[in-house]
């Protein structure tokens, strides 16, 4: 069930502190063009990211589990085209 293509970029927020983590986040995925997509390594699950994903961007963006715990994180996020419309 995967809308999102091969990342174009990897942010690791592991190690930045947890106010500067969403504002890099969106920063990043603003700066993708459609169909790119970035790989988030994050130390828990950034489920309330995909809630403010979903509450600033609606459905421009695909969220892909690649994996979940118990100490590491990773999720595809896409930059979808136009019209696009699908979440994971």
């Amino acid at each position: 069930m995967s809308h999102t293509p091969t990342p174009k970029t990897t942010v690791d927020v592991r190690s930045i502190a947890p106010r500067e983590r969403h504002p890099l986040i969106f920063g990043t995925f603003n700066a993708l063009q459609a169909g790119e997509a970035l790989l988030l390594v994050n130390d828990h699950d950034p489920k309330p990211l995909f809630y403010q994903f979903q509450a600033e961007l609606g459905g421009t963006f695909s969220w892909d589990y690649i994996e979940q715990g118990p100490d590491v994180w990773q999720v595809a996020i896409g930059k979808l085209p136009a019209g696009g419309n699908a979440h994971a």
